[in-house]
């Protein structure tokens, strides 16, 4: 019995031994970081704004249009920078008349250039089927090899352009 005894209370003393108390009392030893000066502001404009644009009677409101899908073709080309197809694969969410639904492109070798696949598209974005890059452009086409769509890049992930029916198209991640 006193064996077992001697064990318990060296286990107890053991126990006891390892706890410390690592606080001081309260005291604040890390050092404050400086007060950050405020940045400067720049000048303010004034001027009249532009009144807003109401939608008639049955029509939905619509987005502004990115700045690219306003300009001339040919400027768009000129301002778009270079593309490379590996920039492009993977999924894109496409926007076409109102909607969005999910396009996705890869490197397997199609009608038209390479496979793509659509889910959730309605209309023009709905056939799409293929895609290449011709010079500063994105081509989407049908399973057949017919054009679709051209979109040049207008931000960091994005592409606006118009279908060959005119309406606006934009691929965005």
């Amino acid at each position: 019995m006193k064996m077992h005894t001697l064990l318990v209370a060296v286990a107890v003393a053991a126990v006891l031994g390892g706890c410390q108390r690592t606080s001081f009392g309260g005291m604040n030893t890390q050092q404050q970081p400086a007060p950050l000066m405020p940045a400067p502001v720049g000048g303010v404009e004034s001027g009249q704004l532009a009144p807003p644009m109401m939608p008639q009677p049955g029509e939905f409101p619509t987005a502004p249009t990115a700045p690219d899908q306003t300009m001339a073709p040919q400027v768009a080309a000129a301002n778009a920078p270079e593309l490379t197809r590996e920039a492009l694969i993977g999924r894109w969410s496409a926007g076409s008349g109102g909607t969005t639904c999910d396009v996705f492109l890869s490197l397997t070798k199609w009608t038209g250039g390479y496979r793509a696949a659509s889910r959730g598209c309605v209309g023009n974005a709905a056939a799409i089927a293929a895609w290449d890059v011709q010079g500063k452009q994105v081509i989407l086409a049908d399973s057949s090899g017919n054009q679709i769509a051209r979109l040049y890049q207008s931000a960091n992930e994005r592409y606006d352009g118009s279908t060959s029916t005119g309406q606006p198209i934009s691929l965005s991640r």
